[in-house]
């Protein structure tokens, strides 16, 4: 009888989640950038800024020299095409569709599509972390998988304090972690790889001044680390800006 008591009990008890980290930021610096780019996809590697952006008939693949912010080239998409988040690998850039269920894949030296490759669903956001490529497709799940086939390995759900998160978006992975945007939010979750559980999250409202807003600006979105000197970039769809912020806890989340 009592154990039947002690089963009942556990069954009753509610399971112990550890909240998670609310991080606040700082603007360290901003850099100018175009609001004709509907920002998909963001990554710096060495000295270059590469953009996916996004719109039917507007979608382009974009090579900034990132000191001075002068464009170096750029591919137009197919109009049929709508481009999405972008990953720089070795000498091949991985550029994801939304809709077509394709994954351009270009030669990093000319730009020329060398290879497409055929997605399972949407493409949304899309990182590397050193072994594997890692895509996001708007709902709660990340896939892990291979960049030569793009074939799946591994499933990841990513849950906030025991709830899924959804419409995560633009991938980066910085210092062993997944940091995602969550669309139409001023959110960035940094997601354990390994669990998928989101250990914190940065909440950037009010990055962008409500003075630099216009007709057209739109949501959050692009995240870069600059692996030459750790920092981490910023910006929005059709956003002026370009931030290099500084993230810190938020005090009142401090254990």
């Amino acid at each position: 009888m009592s154990r039947l008591l002690l089963l009942l009990t556990l069954a009753l008890t509610p399971a112990i989640v550890v909240a998670q980290t609310v991080l606040d930021y700082r603007v360290l610096e901003r850099k100018p950038h175009s609001r004709d780019n509907f920002v998909q996809g963001l990554q710096i590697v060495d000295g270059d800024l590469w953009e996916s952006t996004g719109g039917y008939g507007e979608s382009r693949l974009l090579r900034y020299d990132f000191a001075t912010g002068k464009l170096r080239d750029g591919r137009r998409l197919n109009p049929r095409l709508w481009g999405e988040g972008l990953v720089v690998v070795e000498d091949r850039i991985f550029q994801l569709t939304w809709r077509a269920r394709a994954m351009l894949v270009y030669r990093r030296d000319s730009l020329e599509v060398e290879q497409v490759l055929r997605l399972p669903g949407e493409g949304w956001g899309i990182t590397w972390n050193g072994t594997q490529l890692i895509q996001s497709d708007g709902s709660d799940k990340l896939f892990f998988m291979n960049r030569e086939d793009a074939r799946i390995t591994r499933t990841l759900a990513v849950t906030a304090d025991g709830t899924p998160v959804y419409q995560l978006n633009e991938l980066e992975w910085i210092d062993g972690r997944i940091w995602a945007n969550v669309w139409k939010t001023d959110d960035i979750v940094i997601i354990d790889p390994d669990t998928g559980k989101v250990e914190s999250r940065l909440d950037l409202t009010g990055l962008l001044p409500d003075s630099d807003r216009l007709r057209g600006t739109d949501v959050l979105n692009g995240i870069a680390h600059n692996p030459a000197d750790g920092a981490i970039w910023v910006t929005g769809k059709r956003w002026p800006w370009l931030f290099r912020i500084e993230p810190f806890e938020r005090a009142d989340t401090a254990h």
